[in-house]
């Protein structure tokens, strides 16, 4: 699967889309890199699980990506919001 952004994509994120819900799978989400907490990554929901708050991400580049196959689930908590739009550069916007 090619990926969905691009380096220096700038990205509409909606900060409240998980206060009263869960994510789902396939959403593009931004959350607190587990492995450096001052950095934040964009991912897709590969898998929720509800009963422990855990959700797997991958990255739409496997070979490239580092996501839950390198450091496991992350916590929900850790989610900071929903990609909903890729504004910039202008000729890639496009709602997600």
């Amino acid at each position: 699967m090619s990926p969905t952004l691009l380096p220096g994509d700038r990205l509409w994120v909606d900060l409240r889309a998980f206060r009263t819900r869960p994510p789902r799978a396939g959403e593009i989400v931004v959350f607190v890199d587990p492995e450096a907490p001052d950095r934040w990554l964009v991912k897709r929901v590969a898998r929720v699980d509800e009963e422990t708050g855990a959700v797997d991400v991958r990255g739409d580049a496997p070979e490239l990506a580092r996501d839950s196959r390198r450091f496991g689930p992350i916590p929900s908590r850790s989610l900071i919001g929903r990609v909903y739009r890729l504004y910039s550069p202008p000729e890639r916007s496009r709602d997600l």
